[in-house]
């Protein structure tokens, strides 16, 4: 759950006294060494990862049922000083969906629903468009519903709470991205719908459902259904990312997350979750079997995603996954069953680097001795680059431009930001910092024809090349002082949500909540476009001429901010 993206960190470990600690060092094993120099190397990485003066991180690493890490890293609040120690409670984002489908699944044990059965069954009047879309297509993100994360209505309303009706309201009359089981395509809203399936067939509000059967048994005391009214111990704030620091993370109610990603626990708390996982004291391992699979789509392919986990690896091993973005939290969790190791990452800023689920990477592998190593890149000349060069068409509205200047080779995604690609060999690229690659589809002529996309989660992602030319750099103009002074102010995309707009001698820039601030750049007298990303910025005035409000131009999507007083 990402409020932007979609709906989105322990203690220090208390010194032995110096004699036992020589004591110890006197008659440790072999192994309970090669343990001290693991520990020693995740605690180097996650030192270098978060500074002691920023919001940071709360890490547990286990292994075998012992405890390899457990640390805080970075500040729990900023105002106060105070550090983050393992015990406090971050907020999990999205990680909350695999308790939303192990709900589902202990309600199928006990015979009150079937995974294919059709959420009419117990939405009855929720309108499918004559598709038949079953529970396990909103528990593998394959129901073709639209993500009202995505919608730009839904900016405007975090601030509000909302009843589960008015929440479902809100994207019930979207048309369907997808068939049902065509595709993959991540969407909150089928986990909204699977919270109300729970409370149908409970009884029981969500909340209740997860704290009574889930959470209680297990003896999970500090994992919950958020609240900003409430006072939760331990609890810490979360933050925002800008250019010029840390901003407190805009308001969300936590009414809209719900099933989708509401809850906020510890690391303490999901490692006693994940030990209960490999036996059967919530539901049985053939259930949770089915949930690590990987569904399979209608055409065959694999999604990499089964009920509320990713299926993944990590340096070979089978890894099942899931990370969380929600404002001011990032988080991430890996368990790898055949090594019994489980890493969770929970940070209180919502923007990287670095990443939780990177972070949670490199720990992981450093757990199972096989520490990961960043790729290598290769030198390829520009006659090399340049056949590769293009549009790839990934969608009715979205594209990926391959772009070259000399050796070095760019790609930006619709909406996104340009970015360079590195060579793994003549037709593989990675980004750095991420698992993310792109290899080049060639036919029997040797002509490219298509890209192929690989994150580290989800399918595999084709985009035929087309006949496109690549998009004209566009052209800046020069503009009066006087002009761009009337546009410098503040205009609010959504409560919480603001844009402001300041001039900086011959410069122009927006800073968006929570985000970096970027240069804009004329094209017009109200136009501006950004070069970072894939966006413009077009100011509307009156009839006095006033400049009453700007419209921003992304992804498809425009979204208008009214100025501020």
């Amino acid at each position: 759950m990402s409020a932007r993206n979609a709906l989105a960190p322990l203690r220090r470990l208390a010194a032995f006294v110096l004699v036992l600690a020589l004591g110890l060092a006197a008659v440790a094993t072999p192994p309970a060494r090669a343990a001290r120099g693991v520990a020693a190397a995740m605690d180097s990485l996650l030192t270098a990862s978060y500074r002691p003066d920023e919001p940071g991180a709360a890490v547990i690493v286990v292994r075998d049922g012992k405890t390899i890490l457990r640390k805080g890293y970075g500040l729990a609040d900023l105002e106060l000083g105070v550090r983050i120690e393992p015990d406090m409670v971050f907020r999990l984002g999205s990680v909350t969906k695999q308790f939303t489908a192990v709900a589902v699944l202990m309600l199928a044990e006990e015979g009150k629903l079937a995974l294919d059965d059709p959420i009419t069954k117990f939405l009855p009047g929720y309108p499918t468009h004559g598709q038949t879309i079953t529970i396990e297509h909103l528990l593998t993100h394959t129901s073709g519903i639209k993500s009202y994360t995505e919608l730009p209505e839904w900016l405007k309303l975090w601030r509000q709470d909302l009843s589960l009706g008015e929440l479902i309201a809100l994207f019930k009359d979207q048309p369907p991205d997808i068939a049902p089981g065509a595709k993959w395509s991540y969407s909150n809203s089928g986990y909204i719908l699977l919270g109300a399936i729970i409370e149908k067939v409970s009884g029981m509000s969500y909340a209740d459902f997860v704290r009574k059967r889930i959470f209680e048994p297990l003896g999970m005391k500090h994992t919950r259904y958020g609240s900003t009214e409430r006072v939760i111990a331990r609890r810490v704030p979360g933050y925002a990312k800008t250019s010029d620091g840390f901003l407190n993370a805009a308001y969300l109610s936590m009414t809209q997350p719900y099933a989708a990603g509401s809850l906020l626990s510890s690391v303490d708390d999901l490692a006693l979750w994940d030990a209960a996982l490999y036996g059967e004291r919530l539901v049985k391992q053939s259930s949770l079997e089915r949930a690590w699979t990987s569904y399979v789509l209608a055409s065959g392919d694999t999604t990499g995603y089964g009920y509320g986990w990713m299926m993944t690896t990590v340096q070979g091993h089978r890894c099942i996954e899931h990370g969380g973005g929600i404002n001011g939290f990032a988080t991430a969790v890996m368990r790898l069953p055949e090594d019994h190791t489980y890493v969770a990452v929970l940070s209180n800023r919502d923007a990287g680097p670095p990443a939780p689920s990177d972070v949670a990477l490199r720990l992981a592998a450093l757990a199972i001795g096989s520490p990961y190593r960043e790729p290598v890149a290769v030198k390829l000349a520009p006659g090399q680059l340049e056949p590769l060069t293009g549009v790839y068409r990934l969608g009715p509205n979205e594209q990926r431009v391959i772009t070259r200047e000399g050796d070095r080779l760019f790609s930006q995604r619709s909406g996104g930001e340009k970015r360079e690609i590195f060579a793994l060999a003549a037709d593989e690229f990675f980004f750095q910092g991420t698992e993310t690659r792109l290899s080049f589809v060639r036919d029997a002529a040797g002509r490219v024809t298509a890209m192929r996309a690989r994150a580290r989660y989800g399918p595999a992602e084709v985009a035929p090349r087309t006949d496109l030319p690549i998009p004209v750099e566009r052209t800046v103009i020069v503009l009066d002082p006087a002009i761009c002074d009337r546009y410098v102010g503040r205009y609010e995309l959504a409560p919480g949500f603001v844009m402001e707009i300041a001039r900086d001698g011959d410069h122009m820039f927006a800073q968006a909540t929570g985000q970096d601030r970027v240069e804009l750049f004329p094209e017009a007298e109200t136009k501006f476009f950004l070069k970072v990303v894939d966006a413009r910025i077009e100011f509307v005035k009156d009839t006095a001429g006033r400049v009453t409000s700007l419209t921003l131009h992304q992804g498809g999507q425009d979204i208008t901010g009214r100025r501020m007083e």
